[in-house]
């Protein structure tokens, strides 16, 4: 794995109901970031992860990885998959293989390599989503979190320098939700530049180093404290302001937080208040 950047440019796409879901939409993916990809139910998020992907071929625009234009043909989608991987918001619908390890290794016995490099890659990747233990298990006694985990696993395994996950934490308890997001800390540690779309303004706040918000067909980017604090946009996209943001900026006005970036948690909150407000 190696960090690149990925990007597209006046992507159309998706055509909905008498119109296109994505209508001259832009994005980069800087290498080694992590962004989250933020928009209402609809409005376009699995869309352009897919044009991302190669998944859909867009009616206009153009998908690039530094720069080298995605083309959709055997030999192009081939070359494109092997450096951005998609995984989808089910996992049932990723995971078909008898166990889990039958079902990590599908991707690399594709590629053509050798018995001893597929069991390499398949006990990398386990290792790198906390799953090891659940090699040799069916795919149907899995819990639902263990199953998302498996599916990106999947992914991993391919070492892909991007990876597009749509909506991981979804349907997830917290503490799946906390050893899911270690899991994605541990592959960008490895060299994969990980986007999540998400619903989770609050998640996305504090784990993303750049949010897009998809609205109106087209995409917003820019700094989470910036972008999650402009309610006219939060508005059109129909999504929330973060709790961290409303309550720091509450307690700046009360003149209890300096001035600066606000906290994005609830930790960081906590450490910027006053030492006798403190608990």
């Amino acid at each position: 794995m190696s960090h690149r950047t990925l990007t597209a440019e006046g992507l159309v796409a998706g055509y909905e109901r008498g119109r296109w879901v994505l209508d001259g939409a832009g994005l980069t993916v800087p290498a080694g970031r992590r962004l989250a990809l933020l928009g209402a139910n609809g409005s376009g998020k699995t869309t352009l992860l897919r044009c991302l992907s190669g998944a859909l071929e867009p009616a206009a625009g153009t998908v690039a990885l530094d720069g080298e234009r995605l083309r959709h043909t055997r030999r192009g989608l081939r070359v494109h998959r092997q450096e951005v991987q998609l995984v989808l918001q089910d996992p049932d619908d990723q995971l078909f293989s008898a166990s889990v390890a039958q079902d990590v290794s599908f991707g690399p016995l594709n590629l053509g390599l050798d018995e001893e490099a597929v069991r390499a890659r398949v006990a990398e990747a386990l290792d790198l989503l906390g799953v090891t233990d659940l090699a040799g298990r069916p795919t149907h006694q899995l819990s639902y979190g263990e199953r998302k985990r498996v599916a990106i696993a999947g992914a991993v395994a391919m070492r892909p320098c991007v990876l597009l996950l749509d909506e991981p934490t979804a349907g997830l308890d917290p503490s799946a939700v906390v050893e899911a997001l270690a899991a994605l800390e541990r592959l960008r540690g490895a060299g994969s530049t990980v986007v999540m779309s998400t619903h989770d303004v609050d998640l996305a706040l504090r784990w993303a180093d750049e949010v897009a918000v998809v609205v109106d067909r087209a995409v917003v980017q820019g700094a989470p404290t910036k972008l999650l604090a402009d309610d006219a946009l939060l508005g059109r996209a129909r999504l929330d302001r973060p709790w961290a943001l409303s309550v720091g900026a509450r307690l700046r006005a009360l003149g209890l937080l300096p001035e600066g970036p606000l906290p994005r948690d609830a930790d960081a909150l906590l450490a910027a208040l006053p030492q006798a407000v403190t608990p």
